[in-house]
């Protein structure tokens, strides 16, 4: 689904113009994006978690070589589903 997309239904649900929800949906991403930066947990009730984690450095193989490769540590932004979306998806 496409950004485009997703503005649209948020405009039809919340019965506002599209530039209005576009405004939500970007003011809501920004948001997120500033808090995960400086180390926030954000929760979303009914949505879920978002949160960064540190990935540490590990050793891979690289599948078309065979050979050991080293991948380095990295931070990696995490997001777990509530119970609830679970609950309404499965």
């Amino acid at each position: 689904m496409a950004k485009t997309d997703i503005v649209q239904k948020i405009a039809d649900i919340a019965k506002i113009n599209k530039a209005e929800a576009g405004r939500a949906l970007d003011s809501l991403v920004q948001y997120i994006t500033s808090e995960i930066k400086t180390g926030a947990k954000v929760k979303v009730a009914g949505l879920g978690t978002f949160v960064m984690k540190d990935r540490a450095a590990r050793k891979a193989r690289n599948p078309k070589t065979g050979a050991m490769v080293d991948v380095p540590a990295k931070k990696a932004i995490r997001f777990r589903a509530s119970k609830s979306l679970k609950q309404a998806v499965i």
